[in-house]
């Protein structure tokens, strides 16, 4: 169910972050910035979906010493109708598996509770807060940033 992108999902990208509900959580980036993830060695931008894009995901950082890989951003065409869990799922399987990452990492606003118990549900430990880190114009205040991450050896204890 996961592809790598390509040029022509770029647009179903940007029309993900750019919903209103959307906007407050995730960072618009422009095309060009888009396209560079395509080709970068060190990202992945992938699409969920087998038939149309149902939803996406960027990791960073792959080649990193540590084998730490950061799931960046990700996002589903439509939130609410219970394909979270597998969505994670996939991601969490793609990142360990194919990306062969030893540690997993991700942050969630504050503001999104959604996220935070889809995470937890899927595995992930809370490792920190950064207490009114970041800014969201989207909502025009400065939000606190939750970090989660799991490790390899939690990944392979995850009930199949």
């Amino acid at each position: 169910m996961l592809r790598p992108a390509v040029a022509d999902d770029v647009g179903f990208v940007r029309a993900l972050v750019q919903r209103p509900e959307n906007a407050p959580f995730l960072t618009d980036e422009d095309e060009a910035a888009l396209m560079a993830y395509l080709t970068d060695p060190a990202a992945r931008l992938l699409i969920w979906g087998q038939d149309a894009p149902r939803g996406f995901a960027l990791f960073c950082d792959l080649g990193d010493p540590s084998g730490s890989v950061q799931l960046m951003r990700l996002a589903l065409d439509q939130p609410g109708r219970g394909e979270g869990a597998g969505f994670i799922r996939a991601l969490v399987d793609h990142a360990f598996g194919a990306l062969q990452a030893q540690r997993l990492w991700l942050d969630a606003s504050g503001e999104n509770p959604r996220a935070q118990r889809v995470y937890a549900r899927a595995g992930f430990t809370l490792e920190g807060r950064l207490r009114q880190h970041e800014y969201r114009a989207a909502i025009g205040r400065v939000v606190d940033v939750l970090l989660y991450g799991m490790l390899r050896d939690e990944w392979q204890a995850l009930p199949r």
